[in-house]
């Protein structure tokens, strides 16, 4: 792609996940960029070059965007630097569900008076935030333009959208101009809308993808009571385009830093409008059980779980990231050694970040290392580097070589050739070995 070297400087204000993606893709569109954070730590270690995040490519692209990459903590230098601002601080649920908006309202307080800057909304906050700010801050133009960027593939989303939504009144319509110009090199839609309608069309894609997760969980778990395959169900169902493949792919629940708090602050502000929304209530609930039945498989091959030993392989929400947010694994290790089992686990990258959550398991540096003498495995997240495990070594290292695939990543047969006890999810199940006393 060329670079230009009078495009419109760009400012990012907040530097994580979704933010540090932001910045180093416009540096590399060729815009000098500018990215604000409030942690001196994390600004000093992204200006010598150095990130703690997993995120395919993007140490490249920072790496060969230095010249145009800027951090700091000071607000003053962003807004001499940039004119167009990028919000992307963090909006966590509160204790009620409801997003957390006080990051938000500090960038507003901060922002000056007087000033032509144009406030870009890319952090997720309910349908309304912008007309509340827009009443607390008259004069100030703002601009919603939500984010879609999936872990492990943002650098590849942002730089080929599938669609860019732009959200603004009419009295700040110059600055959706100025706003679509920076993606309209990106080919994808642009998609130009009022302000809660933008707001609004994030949670709600967030919500309906977390449904369809947990719609065709629903089916897997009919599909175990009645003797059908889940994957040919899916397989069938994908080819109605009015359906489509996408998101049918059943397993253990959805995590990670978006699904779970999209489909809560969904909920509450239906809610707090006076709407009960009652099929997010099924989402949320059938996703909470998903990650329960686990153990309940486990139990049924094992007997108690008292004193087993019990491997999770991947740690992460989803594989090509080290985000432990919200994970299955966090879920499922609480529920085991509940039961009385020792765990152990092995991820590729999410070890480090494991260690301050799970402090009660034994992380192990090799997939194989974590296998030795488990009584049973749990494949929690689909790691690439799990198909091509050597499984025939993994069950001569078990102490009971029996897998349970929470992502239907395995081969079947595969895994049963060589010596396993094999159970997916919504797959036809074989009859479980008697339980062992020992």
């Amino acid at each position: 792609m060329t670079r230009g070297t009078d495009k419109e400087p760009i400012g990012v204000i907040g530097v994580g996940w979704v933010g540090l993606v932001t910045a180093a893709c416009f540096a590399e569109l060729g815009h000098q960029v500018v990215a604000r954070d409030i942690l001196p730590e994390k600004v000093e270690s992204l200006s010598r070059g150095e990130i703690t995040i997993h995120e395919p490519g993007l140490g490249e692209m920072l790496a060969r965007n230095a010249e145009r990459l800027t951090f700091t903590t000071d607000m003053h230098e962003l807004l001499d630097a940039a004119r167009l601002l990028f919000v992307c601080v963090d909006t966590p649920p509160t204790y009620s569900g409801d997003a957390d908006l006080s990051r938000v309202r500090s960038v507003i307080e901060e922002m000056r008076t007087d000033s032509d800057h144009v406030l870009i909304m890319k952090s997720t906050v309910p349908a309304g935030t912008g007309a509340s700010i827009r009443r607390d801050r008259p004069g100030l133009t703002y601009v919603s333009c939500p984010e879609f960027l999936k872990e492990g593939s943002a650098v590849e989303d942002f730089m080929h959208p599938d669609r860019v939504v732009i959200g603004a009144e009419s009295t700040d319509e110059a600055a959706a101009d100025a706003v679509a110009g920076l993606y309209e090199p990106l080919g994808g839609a642009i998609v130009r809308t009022d302000v809660a309608s933008a707001e609004m069309i994030k949670l709600a894609s967030n919500a309906f993808l977390a449904t369809k997760i947990s719609f065709i969980n629903e089916i897997a778990n009919v599909c175990e009571e009645v003797g059908a395959d889940v994957g040919e169900v899916a397989r069938g169902m994908g080819l109605d385009e009015r359906i489509g493949p996408s998101f049918l792919r059943p397993g253990i629940g959805y995590g990670g830093s978006c699904f779970p708090k999209d489909v809560s602050a969904l909920k509450m502000l239906a809610g707090n409008s006076g709407y009960h929304f009652q099929l997010l209530n099924a989402v949320i609930e059938v996703n909470e059980l998903q990650k329960r039945r686990v153990v309940k498989k486990l139990v049924s091959h094992l007997g108690s779980l008292v004193g087993r030993r019990v491997t999770l392989l991947g740690l992460a929400f989803k594989p090509h990231t080290d985000d432990m947010r919200e994970a299955s694994s966090l879920v499922l290790a609480a529920r085991l050694k509940g039961e009385g089992a020792e765990v152990s686990a092995y991820d590729p990258v999410a070890t480090g970040a494991a260690k301050e959550l799970l402090d009660s398991i034994e992380l192990r540096d090799s997939a194989l290392e974590a296998l030795d003498e488990a009584d049973a495995a749990v494949l929690v997240t689909e790691w690439p580097e799990f198909a091509e495990l050597d499984w025939a070594e993994a069950a001569s290292r078990m102490a009971r070589p029996l897998l349970i695939d929470g992502r239907n990543f395995l081969d079947p047969e595969a895994l049963r050739s060589v010596g396993f006890e094999y159970e997916g999810i919504g797959r036809a199940v074989t009859t479980p070995s008697p339980a062992r006393a020992d």
